[in-house]
């Protein structure tokens, strides 16, 4: 009876030194300092339209589509629909941009993109892109980055006008009354086309445009809620960038008149074709309008900032007017357009074939009308036009560097005739 209370004994004190060897180990354990875990490597996001995917400055990136399938570029036939025609440049001003302490950036922007493309997969709506909704590739990129900055411009697209119908009214008006007199009916597969400049009604109303800023703001909105979700330290800067003007208050004098005839007469023909040669085929009596509507695009952008700082004080919102950014270097501000400016000219294709038409001399209208369905029906062939080039992406990269650091909450980036580049 002795031995087996013995024997219980010796494996009661050995379970008990184990036990106790065990939490000497564990508190061991738990007071030794464990290594930090690896912070996740920070990002720069553009999210928006084509002012900020980098349209016009060449070097498109394949993207990828609401598959999954990254899509290159699929020939000038393809529907202007594939996710490629996003034109997600290696040239955009968010890969120009001097960001120290980012180790990466991402393109999420798409040319076209409208408010509602943030939320919702743009192919949803008609003449969206094959891609998912911005907000998904943006928590995608939330999963493994911290997300630093976010460039946002959005609003130039939207339910009411969009920038490409604008542009392409008013240059297809000037087009029309070059080549054509009052008494002769000219259409192309859009529609009959007037033969006088564009007034501010023709771009944008008051009402329209506060639409526009409803739906921004909405967006924007959907953004904030969506970066205090996914970002990793909540400690992120939003830069609203608004929109420049590629034509100037008024075009050089050697492009005012040619053969002795102006815009105001009937067909102008020559001054049709110079003016289309150096990118700007625009009634002088356009431009004035034009920019009033690029002004009313950044009061826009603007009233977006303050309405979502109020409602998101801790937010750190700045907004970037970039309205002088192409100051002396727009398209026919000077003589020789288009070279030395920051925007691309207008440029069409006899068909979606690939070569670009720079010139119209000789050309009847016949033959203009021709020219100018093949950007009708291949939208994608001509869709560069206006927009910001590799050079206006370098400056607009400049503004972007300086808003990601400045202390004020709204920046003014300005270029001199020199070139210099400034933020007030």
């Amino acid at each position: 009876m002795a031995r087996i209370r013995r024997t219980a004994l010796v494996a009661a004190l050995s379970v008990a030194t184990v036990a106790l060897s065990t939490a000497v180990v564990l508190s061991t354990d738990l007071a030794r300092p464990r290594p930090a875990a690896a912070a996740p490597p920070t990002a720069a996001v553009a999210l928006g339209d084509s002012f900020v995917s980098g349209e016009g400055a060449g070097a498109y990136t394949p993207v990828v589509d609401v598959t999954g399938v990254a899509q290159p570029f699929p020939g000038w036939t393809a529907p202007n629909s594939n996710a490629f025609f996003c034109h997600r440049s290696a040239n955009a001003s968010l890969h120009q941009a001097s960001l120290p302490g980012i180790s990466a950036r991402f393109n999420l922007a798409c040319s076209g993109g409208q408010p509602q493309d943030i939320a919702n997969p743009s192919a949803n709506r008609a003449k969206g892109r094959q891609v998912a909704a911005q907000l998904d590739q943006l928590r995608a990129v939330g999963a493994s980055h911290d997300i630093d900055l976010v460039l946002v411009g959005l609003g130039s697209n939207n339910s009411s006008f969009t920038f490409g119908n604008v542009a392409e009214k008013c240059a297809n008006r000037f087009i029309a009354d070059a080549w054509t007199g009052w008494w002769e009916f000219w259409a192309y597969l859009g529609g009959p086309v007037e033969q006088k400049p564009c007034a501010d009604a023709d771009l944008a109303t008051a009402a329209q445009l506060n639409a526009a800023t409803t739906e921004t703001t909405d967006a924007v909105r959907q953004i904030l809620t969506t970066l205090a979700e996914i970002d990793t330290d909540g400690q992120h800067r939003v830069v609203l960038q608004d929109y420049t003007n590629p034509l100037p208050f008024d075009l050089a004098p050697t492009y005012h008149s040619e053969d002795s005839r102006d815009d105001t007469r009937d067909k102008f023909r020559d001054l049709g074709a110079e003016r289309y040669a150096a990118g700007c085929p625009i009634h002088r009596a356009s431009l004035l309008p034009g920019h009033r509507f690029s002004q009313g695009l950044g009061t826009m952008v603007g009233a977006v900032r303050s309405t979502l700082a109020a409602e998101f004080p801790a937010a750190d919102l700045v907004y970037l007017n970039v309205q002088q950014a192409f100051d002396a270097a727009r398209l026919c501000e000077s003589a020789g357009s288009p070279d030395g400016t920051l925007a691309t000219p207008i440029r069409l294709q006899d068909g979606p074939d690939g070569t670009v038409v720079t010139s119209l001399a000789g050309k009847d209208k016949i033959a203009i009308q021709r020219i100018a369905n093949t950007c009708v029906s291949y939208f994608q062939t001509c869709q560069e036009s206006w927009h910001p080039n590799a050079a206006g992406h370098r400056v607009l990269g400049q503004c972007l560097t300086g808003a990601a650091t400045a202390t004020d909450r709204a920046v003014t980036c300005v270029r001199s005739p020199d070139g210099t580049v400034t933020l007030g």
